[in-house]
């Protein structure tokens, strides 16, 4: 399942455009992330992951990648979309991000998909009800459609607390 796995994550080498995005899915929603942020696909395994007390629900805890502390976000619980059931489809997409390792857990990964500018459409706005400063739009690709998620921005945000900021 690894080798299929890792076999949608292509090296940044064949990556001409910062418009392919791998493709997972949450519930029934599929949402994309940038490809060149990253860095493998792996099962995701519960035993594997180390529980660290007095941090938000959404984090699973830690694990150790290579000699890399990691830690591991559940996208389904911090997204607020109901319980996380874990299964064998169940994948955590290993991201490289500025300076840190960041781990996320997702209901499974489907494709690595190239869009273009016509493809996107701006995220759309709903006011002080609910966020959407960390979409960067939604993708549409036939009859399905994509909710295309700044990883970088989402995990770099103060609540989640995971990347230290660099000062100006």
């Amino acid at each position: 399942m690894t080798q299929q796995m890792n076999a949608l994550v292509r090296s940044s080498d064949d990556v001409t455009s910062g418009n392919e995005f791998l493709v997972f899915t949450l519930g029934h929603e599929e949402y994309g992330i940038d490809i060149l942020k990253v860095q493998e696909i792996r099962e995701y395994d519960v035993d594997g992951v180390t529980r660290i007390a007095n941090v938000p629900s959404f984090i699973k805890g830690v694990t150790n990648l290579r000699g890399i502390i990691v830690p591991i976000v559940d996208l389904r619980i911090k997204f607020n979309l109901g319980d996380a059931q874990y299964n064998e489809q169940t994948v955590v997409i290993i991201l490289n991000l500025e300076r840190r390792v960041v781990g996320i857990v997702v209901d499974g990964v489907s494709d690595v998909l190239m869009l273009n500018a016509s493809q996107i459409r701006p995220a759309p706005e709903f006011g002080a009800t609910l966020s959407t400063e960390y979409l960067t739009g939604l993708g549409t690709v036939d009859e399905r459609m994509l909710i295309l998620v700044d990883i970088e921005k989402l995990m770099t945000s103060d609540e989640m607390a995971l990347v230290e900021k660099v000062g100006t």
